[in-house]
């Protein structure tokens, strides 16, 4: 083979290459990232009898800024809106940065508790040590003002005692596990020790299932993995933000409860590959 042919098919190949690398990288920025899916999954009966199914709509990573704009989150609310939820869950990073509160955010917001009691935790990113050590901010004000605004009710190692459609439940959200404010303790004495209702945990990180596993829940709502965000598993899993990499998303037994880590609406730097984002509708049966 001469050289010159060598170099000839070393340069379609490199172009090639550079080629694929650039459509994949669009494809990352511009079409995956912008289209998200709506996944569907039953929670298996509680240990607390009931002849009720109650539909939960959990949400989370809604990560407001540049690269993740108001109508594309609008899209994603009116997408499990459609859904008819009797409940909705938040949990955590409404925002990336500091400077991207957008103008407008609580209107998007307050379509969900229009329809359905509505109640969230905060994420890393969304004020506290972790954030003000990465040039965020320091504190969750912020945040916390566009979800009063929106009629959201935050949970922060706090509980909030309901009853739907005839089945009690009892929400227990907890604080960020990287910013040192998750406490379940304070949280989990405030229930009542008799009439127990199904329990759920809102808690951003996935990792703080090891700080509840001497309390008393049946389903833990998380985010904060964004399903690694690139669906490759070698990477996806070595790569998620979280210590134990078994559980990055989907439905999980673990301890004889249930983990429900979500892939997150929105997402870092606006890239995602071979990992949708997602809003979830999940049955409890």
């Amino acid at each position: 083979m001469s050289p010159r042919l060598t170099r000839r098919r070393f340069l379609f190949a490199a172009f090639g290459a550079t080629a694929a690398a650039g459509s994949a990288a669009a494809y990352a920025r511009w079409f995956e990232s912008q289209h998200v899916q709506l996944s569907q999954r039953t929670v298996p009966g509680s240990r607390i009898p009931s002849e009720t199914t109650l539909r939960l709509l959990h949400l989370s990573d809604l990560h407001a800024s540049h690269e993740i704009p108001l109508d594309y989150i609008a899209r994603a609310i009116a997408l499990g809106l459609k859904q008819n939820p009797d409940v909705i869950c938040l949990t955590g990073d409404f925002v990336t940065r500091r400077e991207h509160i957008p103008a407008g955010y609580a209107d998007v917001l307050r379509s969900l508790s229009a329809i359905a009691p509505t109640f969230a935790t905060l994420g890393n990113h969304d004020g506290g040590v972790w954030s003000a050590r990465y040039g965020g901010p320091s504190t969750s004000v912020g945040v916390r003002a566009v979800l009063a605004a929106a009629g959201i009710r935050c949970l922060h190692n706090q509980v909030v005692d309901l009853t739907l459609r005839s089945r009690r439940l009892q929400l227990i959200g907890l604080g960020d596990l990287w910013s040192g404010e998750c406490e379940p303790k304070p949280a989990f004495s405030s229930l009542p020790s008799s009439d127990r209702g199904t329990r759920i945990v809102l808690s951003h990180n996935p990792d703080s299932k090891s700080l509840l596993l001497p309390y008393d829940w049946d389903l833990l709502l998380s985010g904060h993995t964004h399903g690694g965000q690139v669906g490759l598993p070698f990477l996806a899993r070595r790569f998620a933000p979280v210590a134990d990499k078994r559980f990055i998303s989907g439905l999980h037994r673990w301890e004889n409860r249930w983990l429900h880590v979500s892939k997150g609406v929105g997402c870092l730097f606006g890239l995602r590959f071979n990992c949708r984002p997602e809003v979830t509708l999940l049955t409890l049966a």
